[in-house]
């Protein structure tokens, strides 16, 4: 049912609780970064967490556009069952693929004999593997909650589940390291699994009152059926998982390129910082699925809005990126040596247009999920991965680039290929508004 006009208040008051979600989810991974790094070993159990989280979310891709779908499709007491029906059963999925990755033998075929990982890195990574194993099955369980509720309007208690996520993590993270023997990675490891385990609880008693409301809406007229929801969620997962795959990829081309070490030391670093700034156009994806078609003319004023977020996202990075405070970040904040902090500056440069590109396709996204379009998507982060590959590939074997730029060029040529690709699908939709 269309509503009064949107407002740009209201839009910014529905948007900011998830962009702070994302925001104190990007602080996660340096903190359990840092508390591991000041262990016993911590070269071994650093590799080691960042190959089992690596390992942990390949396994969770399928799951984790759960979020978009809940926030699209649960509308009443049918949609809600059916969906709920859909998202437990691929929770049990991802879950016994969890379940067969930890097989001993299993996971040393891939982890010793496809990927060759020192026999300590491996084994360490086992360790950690077991620990996470239910972190699958609760990220899809949480998603799907936290849908309903950005759905209903209820975004603050989205940012609420997180920072029931951070504390419980901060304290597992803090307690292990302080009264445990536990290595590093364990500690890590622990401390998500318990994080997410909490939010994922939280998230559904904080949806209780809104899944009575809900089974109270018996609207036969607008019943979605399992293919229906398969049809629309397949493309979306797919997408996930295709993203995800290019990690690996990329790190096997940057190996080869000239200093590789320098290039894997600063690409996380990198990336994370610039996650802070990406966290705007993220949280943006919800609130076009939820608002568009929600209030009359609600169009125009999310464009604007997005518009805006570009200009403001792009101008702070660039700031940044282009003045001494990148010293500050790289040297003072990451710990970087000043021979890293200079080896980092032009990858951090390159990505400068970054943020504004990730409001832009999660905007984009957002018109096509809300219209029941999905496919293109699909295939324009198959264009998107293909661009990365062939640029790294390109930059690295025919123009000797640095491993590091080779891969910020990458990842912004590629994200404009996506882009491009969803304008026609997405103008068509937009023409209908």
């Amino acid at each position: 049912m269309i509503q009064k006009s949107l407002t740009y208040k209201t839009i910014f008051k529905f948007w900011i609780p998830l962009a702070a979600t994302y925001m104190m989810m990007s602080i996660e991974g340096p903190f359990l970064s840092a508390v591991i790094a000041r262990m016993v070993n911590p070269k071994f159990n650093l590799a080691a967490y960042g190959v089992a989280f690596s390992f942990a979310l390949m396994i969770e891709a399928p799951v984790i556009m759960f979020m978009s779908a809940s926030t699209a499709l649960v509308k009443n007491r049918q949609s809600f069952y059916k969906l709920r029906n859909f998202v437990y059963s691929a929770n049990f999925v991802v879950t016994f693929l969890m379940l067969i990755f930890i097989i001993y033998p299993v996971f040393n075929f891939f982890a010793i004999d496809i990927i060759e990982l020192p026999i300590e890195v491996a084994n360490l990574t086992y360790k950690a593997m077991l620990i996470l194993f239910p972190w699958p099955g609760s990220i899809g369980y949480r998603r799907f909650y936290q849908g309903i509720l950005i759905r209903n309007n209820l975004t603050r208690r989205v940012a609420y589940g997180t920072i029931v996520r951070l504390t419980s993590m901060t304290l597992t993270g803090l307690l292990l390291y302080f009264f445990s023997n536990f290595d590093g990675v364990m500690v890590g490891a622990s401390a998500l699994s318990i994080g997410v385990t909490c939010e994922a609880i939280a998230s559904k008693i904080m949806a209780l009152k809104i899944i009575k409301e809900l089974k109270s809406k018996n609207e036969t007229n607008n019943n979605l059926s399992y293919k229906g929801i398969y049809n629309f969620y397949y493309p979306l997962a797919l997408t996930s998982i295709i993203t995800l795959a290019v990690q690996p990829f990329a790190t096997f081309f940057i190996v080869q390129s000239r200093q590789p070490i320098e290039s894997l030391a600063v690409l996380p670093v990198i990336t994370s910082f610039v996650f802070i700034f990406r966290s705007i156009g993220l949280s943006f994806q919800e609130v076009g699925i939820a608002l568009l078609g929600e209030y009359d003319k609600s169009y125009i004023k999310l464009k604007n809005f997005a518009s805006l977020l570009v200009i403001i996202s792009i101008s702070i990075l660039g700031i940044i990126a282009l003045t001494p405070l990148s010293n500050f970040w790289f040297n003072t904040v990451s710990g970087l040596s000043w021979e890293l902090t200079q080896f980092a500056k032009i990858p951090l440069m390159i990505m400068i247009i970054m943020p504004g590109l990730s409001v832009m396709i999660n905007f984009q996204r957002a018109v096509l999920v809300e219209a029941r379009v999905t496919k293109p998507i699909t295939w324009a982060t198959i264009a998107e991965v293909g661009g990365i590959l062939l640029v790294i590939f390109i930059s690295i074997n025919l123009f000797n680039a640095i491993g590091a730029v080779a891969a910020t060029l990458a990842f912004i040529i590629g994200r404009c290929g996506s882009i491009s690709y969803l304008i026609p699908p997405y103008l068509k939709v937009v023409s209908k508004k």
